[in-house]
C-alpha cells in the first residue's frame, strides 16, 4: 500500500475535527467576542484537545480568522462565477444585494460587530484579522465577479473594487448603522435601498 493511500482513511476524521473546531470557535467568537473566547473552552465544545487546535490553526488569532472566513463563505458564494449565468443583470445584482443585506442583518453578526469594534480599540490586530478574513475577501470576490461582467460587455467599470464599495454602501444605507444602535430591522426600507442601489448602479455602469 502506498503512503498516499494509507493516509486517505484519516482525512475524513481530520476534516470532521477541523469543522467541529471552527463551528465551536465561531459560536464562541460571535457570541462572546475575541477576548472572552478561550482555546480551552473551544476545545471542550469541539470535543478535541488544545493541542489539536494548535496543530490545525497555530494560535487563537488564526482560529479567529478561520472562523470569520467560514461565516463569510456563504456570502461569498453569492459572488460565484457561473459559466452560464441566468437572469438579467438587474436580477443578478438584486439577488446579491438581498443576500448581502440578509447576511449583515443577522442579530449575531450585529452583536459580533459591536464587540470586535470595541476590542479593536485595545488590540488593533483583531480588527485587521477580521477585515482581512471577512470584508476584504468578500470585496475581492465581488470585484472578480464584476470584472467578469465587464469582460462580458455587461458593465463598463474602470475600478471594480471601488464599484463594489459603492454598491455595498448604497445597499446598506443607514440600516447598518441603525442596527448597531439597537434599531429593529425594517424590511420595507431595506427593499427600497436595494432597489435604489441596483437602479443607480445600473445607470452608472451598465452598457446599453
Amino acid at each position: 500500500m502506498s503512503s498516499e493511500s494509507s493516509k486517505k482513511p484519516g482525512r475524513p476524521i481530520i476534516t470532521a475535527k477541523r469543522d467541529a473546531i471552527i463551528a465551536a470557535a465561531a459560536e464562541s467568537f460571535f457570541t462572546k467576542g475575541f477576548a472572552a473566547t478561550s482555546i480551552e473552552q473551544v476545545a471542550a465544545d469541539a470535543g478535541v484537545s488544545k493541542v489539536t487546535i494548535y496543530n490545525h490553526f497555530g494560535d487563537k488569532r488564526a482560529l479567529f480568522a478561520a472562523s470569520v472566513d467560514d461565516q463569510c463563505a456563504a456570502m461569498r458564494a453569492s459572488f460565484a462565477l457561473e459559466p452560464a449565468p441566468t437572469g438579467t443583470l438587474r436580477e443578478r445584482l438584486t439577488a446579491i444585494a438581498e443576500a448581502m443585506v440578509a447576511f449583515l442583518s443577522r442579530e449575531e453578526l450585529v452583536r459580533f460587530d459591536r464587540r470586535i469594534a470595541a476590542e479593536t480599540e485595545t488590540e488593533p490586530e483583531i480588527g485587521e484579522a477580521f477585515l482581512a478574513a471577512g470584508p476584504h475577501r468578500m470585496r475581492s470576490a465581488f470585484a472578480a465577479l464584476l470584472d467578469t461582467m465587464v469582460a462580458g460587455g455587461e458593465l463598463d467599470i474602470a475600478d471594480t473594487e471601488l464599484a463594489v464599495e459603492q454598491f455595498v454602501s448604497m445597499c446598506k444605507g443607514m440600516g447598518d448603522l441603525e442596527r448597531r444602535f439597537g434599531q429593529p430591522a425594517d424590511p420595507a426600507c431595506d427593499r427600497r435601498r436595494i432597489d435604489g442601489a441596483v437602479e443607480v448602479f445600473c445607470r452608472a455602469y451598465a452598457r446599453g
